[in-house]
């Protein structure tokens, strides 16, 4: 299952920190969150998941407190959450996710993002069923062996656990999420590297360079998007 997920990460996160794009959309998720349910991470566990995200991404703290206190506030701003599924290059696949107060706008903009690209929109349910919704959770100062250790003691049976680089990632069901970090922070250990629910591809595929040049671009035309939270694809960028 290894996705190399620290380079898929670490090229999210420093395109999107030269843009500061990444806070806006979590500033966006976190309101979405707090609003929800109570706007306290102790009990709306919605909020503590996106907050735990935040942490891995660096999102400073004014970002985060002015979200809270936006909903705190009594702000009457209504998002949506959509879910767009489509077809890039080669039958590559994707999945979109994103968070919109404006449906026909997001729609569209989404649609043009796919269409200018290669790519096009297809129906709900015509590529999802080839992922996996997945927590991940990576840890470092750990080895593979360690960290199955500690998650046996828990009595947590995860999908798989691999060694990335100078990290261990966590491959588990989404409702083992916080257990997994449960299990951690009893051994000791508060930060974490990863700590996402994502959708994975059951199966990977490889793109001619000219194809996978015109699906990056694809990719990135999607998460320029203001209301696209999340994209997940079946697609092996490599290193």
């Amino acid at each position: 299952m290894g996705r190399k997920w620290n380079n898929i990460k670490e090229k999210k996160a420093s395109k999107d920190a030269n843009t500061s794009r990444i806070y806006a959309k979590f500033g966006v998720e976190i309101y979405v969150a707090a609003k929800q349910g109570e706007p306290n991470p102790e009990s709306n566990q919605a909020l503590r998941f996106v907050l735990e995200r935040a942490k891995t991404y660096n999102v400073p703290k004014h970002i985060i407190d002015r979200a809270i206190d936006k909903a705190k506030g009594g702000s009457e701003e209504s998002y949506t959450e959509l879910r767009y599924e489509g077809f890039g290059p080669n039958g590559s696949m994707v999945i979109v996710d994103a968070l919109t107060n404006n449906v026909n706008r997001t729609a569209s903009d989404v649609r043009a993002a796919f269409g200018k690209n290669g790519g096009n929109m297809g129906v709900s349910g015509s590529v999802a069923y080839m992922f996996d919704a997945t927590a991940v959770i990576g840890v470092e100062g750990k080895t593979e062996e360690e960290v199955l250790e500690l998650l046996m003691e828990a009595d947590l049976d995860v999908r798989d656990i691999i060694e990335e680089e100078d990290q261990v990632i966590v491959y588990a069901e989404p409702d083992q999420f916080h257990a997994v970090q449960e299990a951690f922070r009893n051994a000791g250990i508060t930060d974490f590297t990863v700590a996402e629910l994502t959708m994975l591809a059951q199966n990977d595929v490889t793109l001619p360079e000219d194809g996978q040049s015109k699906f990056e671009k694809m990719i990135d035309a999607l998460e320029d998007l203001d209301d696209v939270q999340q994209v997940y694809h079946n697609v092996d960028l490599g290193e």
